[in-house]
């Protein structure tokens, strides 16, 4: 870990001055002779250590005075790691604000959802973060309106507005104060890679960045592999990408907080390349998160690897196939729900299932550019069906409807601030879900990284041919080694397999 990099000066002049990439996200460095600040890996010549202060976040940077340095563009890091693998209030605060909770709730409503005082958690941000929610918020608006700003041909009150700013003057005030320029400036030096998108309205595209090395195989595999047909699809060969690139693509119906939305996310070498397709563009900021939720775009991979290249068993595997990733979701209750279709049938079984769902009880959305229909039940649509329609055994039933009531009634939340443990632990009070099911969710949904499933036949299958411990029990003892990274080892196991899940699709 390297929680509070930036107070480590010694360490951070040296990531400066190699340009390691590896650390963008993790600190910003302030330059006190230009009052810009930079991602690490920025490309200018490193300015002299006296002349530079270290920030945890791009806000304390913009609560300090500093501009955004035109040439690395720091605002399109990636997020830090910290807020992926950490489970306490300043990490849930964060996924939060990421979610847009700020700019729809406000102070009071993040604090609401973490159950702590509107004090309690400015303090805590303050101290960790050098910013406080709407100062972390106010930098997040800048850059989804930078974005909109480049990418698109949308006039400026209306990119105001999506992007969350309570007027065109704060708008144009605070584009100003961060990156130096004009709304109308940075329009006219954004360059032909980012030329402003004409297609149908409410489309962008855009590239997500991440640390490499990133192995799509089984990331992107694993999605295909379990599409739900109406709400997911692999195109082979999609003109999605970036500059109509024509490569393969995930895509899948969103339900967003002001609409919803199609996504079409590709593999390149140093991005994926993501196509939104908006029915309110006010939810792009969300849309943007939960997609780089979905794919982990924010792990640190070297931190990862290292760890779990420590076993001798494991290090062939990470050697093999480094940057692997988890899989995640878009939509935690969803999720759940597919978890519980999935119990103890074939991967071909809960696509069926979940696809009769989503035909019978999903909101009908259209396609132009695809074979997209539905969005995804809700848990209120799914909680109000006649249970005797389940092509299901009965004990499987009972699990599905009491799972889908406590989603709709609010008595269980999963969300982006779930706290890991209690969510596991009230999954585990609902009849018919066991640990399998549980960390599933807990990994996959919620994001734990050191979920484990030492119970799922693929993992026990991988044991046994690599001569580790095939037992839960034992097995759960030698995975000790691994922590906190327990989900990625999951990962490296079950690609040892022939699965389609961990091949990308062609």
């Amino acid at each position: 870990m390297r929680m509070g990099m930036h107070t480590d000066t010694e360490r951070c002049v040296r990531a400066v001055r190699s340009k390691d990439a590896r650390f963008d996200g993790w600190f910003f460095t302030a330059v006190l002779t230009t009052g810009i600040y930079c991602r690490p890996s920025c490309p200018v010549v490193p300015p002299k250590p006296g002349n530079m202060v270290f920030h945890p976040s791009a806000a304390a940077c913009q609560q300090a005075g500093f501009r955004a340095c035109k040439r690395c563009r720091p605002d399109t890091s990636p997020g830090s790691p910290e807020w992926n693998h950490r489970a306490d209030l300043v990490a849930r605060a964060m996924r939060l604000i990421a979610d847009g909770v700020v700019d729809r709730e406000g102070v009071p409503g993040l604090a609401a959802r973490l159950g702590y005082s509107t004090r309690q958690v400015e303090r805590q941000l303050l101290a960790e973060l050098g910013a406080g929610p709407l100062a972390l918020a106010r930098a997040q608006r800048a850059q989804t309106a930078r974005l909109l700003v480049e990418t698109t041909a949308l006039p400026m009150a209306e990119i105001a507005f999506a992007a969350g700013f309570a007027s065109v003057r704060t708008f144009n005030d605070t584009v100003r104060e961060v990156f130096a320029l004009s709304p109308t400036d940075l329009r006219t030096r954004a360059t032909p890679r980012d030329a402003r998108s004409h297609a149908a309205p409410g489309a962008l595209s855009l590239r997500l960045p991440f640390r490499t090395p990133l192995n799509p195989d089984n990331l992107f595999g694993h999605l295909a592999a379990t599409a739900v047909p109406g709400v997911e699809e692999w195109l082979p060969h999609s003109p999605q990408g970036v500059g109509g690139t024509p490569i393969g693509a995930y895509r899948r119906t969103l339900r967003l907080p002001y609409g919803h939305g199609v996504v079409a996310l590709a593999p390149h070498p140093d991005h994926i390349a993501c196509r939104l397709t908006l029915t309110d563009l006010r939810d792009l900021t969300v849309a943007i998160s939960r997609c780089r939720r979905l794919l982990d775009l924010d792990a640190d991979p070297v931190a990862v690897d290292d760890q779990l290249r420590t076993d001798p068993v494991l290090a062939p595997l990470v050697d093999k196939a480094p940057g692997r990733r988890v899989p995640r979701t878009v939509d935690e209750a969803e999720f759940a729900v597919r978890a519980v279709l999935g119990q103890q049938v074939s991967t071909a079984a809960a696509r069926t299932h979940a696809a009769r769902l989503v035909t019978a009880h999903g909101t009908p959305v259209d396609d132009p550019e695809g074979g997209l229909t539905h969005l995804f039940p809700s848990p209120e649509a799914l909680a109000a069906l006649d249970p005797g329609t389940l092509a299901m055994p009965r004990s499987r039933r009972t699990t599905f409807t009491t799972l889908v009531r406590r989603l709709a009634d609010g008595d269980l939340h999963l969300g982006a601030e779930s706290d890991w443990a209690e969510a596991r632990a009230l999954l585990l009070a609902l009849p018919g879900v066991g640990p399998w099911t549980a960390d599933v969710v807990a990994m996959r949904a919620l994001g734990d990284p050191d979920a484990f499933l030492p119970t799922d036949l693929g993992i026990r299958r991988a044991a046994r041919e690599l001569g580790l411990p095939s037992t839960p029990a034992a097995l759960t003892a030698r995975a000790a080694a691994w922590r906190p990274w327990r989900a990625y080892a999951v990962q490296y196991l079950w690609a040892t397999d022939s699965h389609p899940i961990n091949f990308l699709p062609v």
